[in-house]
């Protein structure tokens, strides 16, 4: 290479490195993505306690029956009510100890005013009445988070806290009780991995697993391992400072040589040095099919997700307004589908901590019952200097610990490399993780040739890959303002998917949904917008599809003429179903979280013979077939 060509390919790698921040800046300072916790003005918080306010919360005592999770109900005054006031849960309870003071002991990230940030909060016309009267009662979803709990009545608003009253405490029965167990699978398509919360350290109690196969009489035990991570563990704040809050422990088991679709039961424990057992909630769940079998397997994927709100606090209605929607749909509709695909920003907790937990408990109803996979977007992963392939704060301190210990995946190296691969029958999941480099030469790219390659494609003729990113194709309004139509240097991955004859490629991180023809290079291999809902025989390209739509706040797409490659938009929260009963078709749809109706869809059908054609780029040159 001559001296010559060193300055522009310079300038060339700059102008790449400068998109990929743009994109990075322009989607995290979008208005949908700030925490609603990050509002709140704590570091001004003051004691202002006021003998004429008062907050008091019923019961005192949660969960007597075991549950994880009750309401509450709070009743509060004040002489003097204004649009200002709010109502924070915050847990420890002795919160309000170390307000004003310059540093919290042991705290040394967490700034003067409140060194806490509450676990979320309403505001007190939220109450009808409240400005007329001056009281109200408003409820509270609380969830069994280790500690115990005391609601505060502020004034001064976001801006300016002032702590008025403090409420009564209130605590679990057992708060460090086994609780959110969520399925994944493991490394093998016959293991399943169950992984929970407690309270309880290694040197309290053993946690284990008790499951048996539906029809056995007698249960076996599996032990799990234990994990947590501390202050240190962050990277920056909130996640170490107000943000944080003590995860508490995260324990995994790994139930081993499952029959295939065959059902089973378990149940999470604790067996404590007196002998005695605290027992989690006991659950079901259906083993996986046989890598190939032809069976009835259906597959849900979505990314861009977060937290609901079933009590109406945090404002989550403007932050993420479709998560709890679509939460309770799949709730709704979990006799359909038989795993779970989540790819990345799955809690946008944002450095506050406690939100995990919150998340955790969302989802259980799902997790609980059928594998739910995870991937790393950039709300879990992206902070400066610290190894990622993006150099922002999307994480907000965070740097992907809390996500990497709450849910296992089966990483080959560590779930600090967050990429696998998942087999469920006849589908071969390849999973992405687009916080790390994926371009030729690194260990992501090369993981993810072997993925590719690894599928037999006789047996297992539906071959997926899954990331955060858009490494493909999207017409979002960011991307289009770069005139990239996907992220910086994404389509690096472009030769792989065309080599191995990847069906589809299916994306989060741009909330919205759209779905391109079979394309490669820019170009529709199958021509015409008539022949886009059903695809038979071989289809010379990759389906791309962005579904992003989880429940964060919607995005627009770019302004004039769709690309020609587009062929499908909805900018509707919802989620991709991908449903294969044989090795010749495969059916996929887009769901609506509202109302549960399909709204795109095809089929692609074909024989195995379609899938070893050559198409451009994907046999070696050299052969005779080519």
């Amino acid at each position: 290479m001559g001296a010559s060509a060193l300055p522009a390919l310079l300038v060339a790698a700059l102008l790449l490195m400068a998109a990929a921040a743009t994109a990075m800046t322009v989607e995290d300072s979008a208005p949908d993505n700030i925490q609603p916790l990050s509002t709140l003005n704590l570091a001004a918080a003051q004691v202002a306690m006021d003998s004429a306010s008062a907050i008091h919360a019923s019961p005192d005592v949660l969960g007597k029956d075991g549950e994880d999770s009750a309401w509450v109900t709070v009743n509060f005054t004040t002489p003097s009510p204004s649009s200002d006031h709010w109502i924070g849960l915050f847990s420890p309870a002795d919160f309000s100890s170390g307000i004003g003071s310059a540093k919290v002991a042991g705290e040394g990230d967490a700034p003067a005013g409140l060194p806490v940030a509450p676990i979320k909060y309403k505001l007190g016309n939220c109450e009808p009445d409240f400005l007329r009267t001056g009281g109200g009662n408003t409820s509270f979803l609380v969830i069994n988070q280790r500690s115990d709990y005391a609601f505060g009545l502020f004034s001064g608003g976001k801006d300016n806290p002032k702590l008025l009253a403090v409420s009564n405490k209130i605590s679990f029965a057992n708060p460090k009780a086994p609780v959110f167990p969520r399925l994944s699978q493991g490394k093998q398509w016959n293991e399943m991995a169950v992984t929970w919360t407690s309270g309880y350290n290694i040197g309290e109690a053993y946690p284990f697993v008790e499951w048996r196969m539906k029809g056995e009489e007698t249960s076996k035990r599996t032990p799990a391992g234990t994990l947590t991570f501390t202050r240190g563990h962050l990277c920056g704040n909130p996640a170490r400072g107000q943000g944080y809050r003590d995860p508490g422990f995260v324990h995994t088991a790994f139930l081993k040589d499952l029959w295939p679709n065959r059902e089973y039961s378990y149940q999470i424990g604790h067996e404590l040095q007196d002998g005695t057992v605290a027992w989690g909630k006991a659950a079901t769940f259906r083993a996986s099919p046989y890598p190939g079998q032809a069976s009835l397997q259906r597959v849900v994927v979505f990314g861009d997700m977060g937290l609901g709100a079933e009590d109406g606090s945090s404002e989550l209605q403007g932050f993420q307004p479709g998560a709890q929607v679509t939460t309770d749909r799949l709730v709704k509709d979990l006799p359909n589908y038989d795993a779970v695909f989540h790819i990345g920003d799955l809690s946008y907790a944002n450095g506050f901590l406690a939100q995990w937990d919150q998340f955790t408990a969302q989802i259980q109803p799902i997790a609980s019952k059928v594998p739910y996979m995870v991937a790393s977007g950039n709300h879990e992963r992206t902070y400066m200097d610290t190894g990622g392939f993006y150099n922002g704060n999307d994480s907000h301190g965070e740097c992907g610990v809390p996500a990497e210990t709450y849910f296992y995946v089966p990483a080959p190296a560590h779930r600090g490399k967050f990429w696998y691969a998942a087999d469920y029958g006849m589908f071969r999941f390849c999973v992405g993780d687009t916080e790390h480099d994926w371009r030729p030469g690194t260990e992501q790219h090369a993981f993810l040739d072997a993925c590719f390659a690894g599928a037999d494609r006789k047996h297992q003729p539906w071959l997926v890959f899954l990331a955060h990113r858009p490494l493909g194709y999207s017409s979002n309004d960011f991307y289009a303002q770069e005139g990239s139509f996907a992220e910086p240097m994404g389509r690096a991955l472009q030769p792989l998917w065309q080599r191995h004859r990847v069906d589809l490629a299916i994306y989060g991180h741009v909330h919205n949904y759209e779905r391109t023809c079979p394309v490669y290079e820019n170009t529709c291999t199958v021509k015409g917008k008539d022949r886009q809902s059903s695809y038979a025989g071989a289809t010379g390209g990759t389906i791309h599809v962005v579904a992003g739509t989880g429940g964060a706040r919607l995005r627009s797409y770019a302004g004039g003429a769709w690309p020609q490659w587009s062929v499908a938009r909805n900018e509707s929260f919802g989620y991709v179903k991908l449903t294969a009963s044989d090795h010749s078709s495969m059916r996929f749809e887009f769901i609506h979280s509202d109302d549960g109706a399909v709204h795109d869809a095809f089929t692609i059908t074909r024989d195995y013979k379609d899938i070893m054609a050559c198409a451009v780029d994907s046999c070696a040159p050299h052969t005779l077939a080519n």
